[in-house]
């Protein structure tokens, strides 16, 4: 099982806000039949997508994806007084929160547990074995995040932008997947407007980076 990113304090309480707000939007839409199909066999409710289904798996995944983006928006937030750089930390703390609060929730009403000891990637064809200290495609290394956290002003503006920007890329991809695969309408709407809000922001950042005088 990869190891859990550790959250700053802010973070614990902020998600567990969301997660609360999230799953009882989760029971209101457990209400109504899923459109995924039944899994043979698998134990769970009958309209729960499977245990090996891009449903499952890209809940799991894009929630330890997300989590890890929060955690390098706090710690640049921190980290400059640049109102830009602070405005999409905001940005990126509010919504990727909450959409992790969302997928955590719906993973809860699948009864499917929020971890597994399958591959990440897996759902998508080619489980991810990271030989640089990363869980996944995009995800900065522990090292990278300890120079964020070392670094100040402009110097942590453009660690932040670069390593988001990878984030970014690697999180479209994986949505983009998703939205073509999932069975669920819920997966498919979330993960194509995470397509589109990330590679817009990964736009912004560019422009961004340029004006630092810093390529991505």
């Amino acid at each position: 099982m990869s190891p859990a990113v550790r959250l700053p304090r802010p973070l614990v309480a902020a998600g567990a806000l969301v997660f609360l707000v999230a799953a009882g939007l989760v029971l209101l839409m457990v209400v109504r039949p899923s459109s995924a199909s039944p899994s043979a066999g698998s134990g769970a409710s009958a309209t729960a997508p499977a245990e090996d289904s891009a449903d499952v798996g890209f809940a799991r995944d894009m929630s330890v994806h997300h989590q890890q983006a929060v955690e390098m928006a706090f710690l640049v937030r921190d980290r400059t007084k640049d109102e830009d750089v602070r405005r999409l930390a905001y940005d990126i703390i509010n919504t990727q929160a909450n959409q992790r609060g969302m997928m955590l929730g719906w993973l809860e009403s699948w009864g499917r547990p929020k971890s597994s000891e399958r591959a990440p990637m897996e759902w998508m064809g080619h489980p991810v074995t990271a030989d640089d200290g990363s869980l996944m495609p995009g995800m900065a290394t522990d090292t990278e995040l300890d120079a964020l956290r070392a670094a100040e002003g402009g110097d942590a503006e453009i660690r932040f932008l670069r390593l988001m920007t990878v984030h970014h890329r690697a999180g479209a991809d994986m949505a983009r997947a998703a939205a073509a695969s999932a069975g669920t309408d819920e997966i498919r709407n979330l993960a194509a407007g995470m397509a589109r809000a990330q590679d817009s922001e990964i736009s912004l950042m560019a422009d961004m980076l340029k004006a630092r005088g810093a390529r991505p």
